[in-house]
């Protein structure tokens, strides 16, 4: 299991629009369309990966917390899927159904859409505000596969109620780790 850190994107940039399948409904969705009344998450995930599979519970139970206060949660998945079958679109579509994922998980096919986020590892984790200005990008807590630590999602939980009560979020982030986004 490869360890890759996150490249911390600099705060304040301007999410990137995209256009992207969900593999859920089959729709095209675009971020426009998603944002939400107080910031929006775009996590780039995977279904094999270790760490992924980790925070998955954490994920789905911040999702149904944070949903509901104005955050739209969006997962995206990057990973080449010749190499790593896994991965593919139909195989997502079982995945966000057994996890019970209430937020699209959309298929970035030509990865130009985690290029674009400067997106390096699964997970990474991307806060932006309601003007889509970024607030926060690292990692969910300090818990690992196998390192003991529990899984709390504090530094993203914390991250997301400033946002939502008007605080600062601190620039002080740390970077996200987990397996290296698949690329083709």
């Amino acid at each position: 299991m490869a360890r890759t850190e996150s490249n911390m994107l600099a705060l304040g940039t301007v999410a990137p629009e995209f256009s992207l399948m969900d593999t859920v409904s089959e729709k095209t969705m675009n971020l426009h369309s998603m944002n939400g009344e107080v910031g929006t998450l775009i996590m780039f995930i995977c279904n094999h990966c270790p760490f992924v599979i980790h925070v998955n519970p954490e994920i789905v139970k911040m999702a149904k917390e944070f949903q509901s206060k104005g955050i739209q949660f969006i997962a995206i998945s990057s990973n080449d899927v010749e190499k790593y079958p896994e991965d593919a679109p139909h195989f997502m579509r079982i995945k966000a159904k057994a996890e019970n994922y209430t937020f699209p998980y959309l298929y970035d096919e030509d990865q130009t859409v985690a290029k674009a986020y400067d997106a390096a590892c699964t997970p990474d984790f991307f806060l932006f505000d309601n003007e889509l200005k970024l607030v926060y990008r690292g990692q969910l807590d300090d818990s690992r596969p196998g390192n003991g630590s529990p899984l709390t999602g504090i530094d993203l939980r914390n991250a997301m109620e400033n946002l939502i009560h008007g605080k600062e979020i601190s620039a002080i982030q740390k970077p996200s780790i987990g397996c290296n986004i698949k690329w083709k």
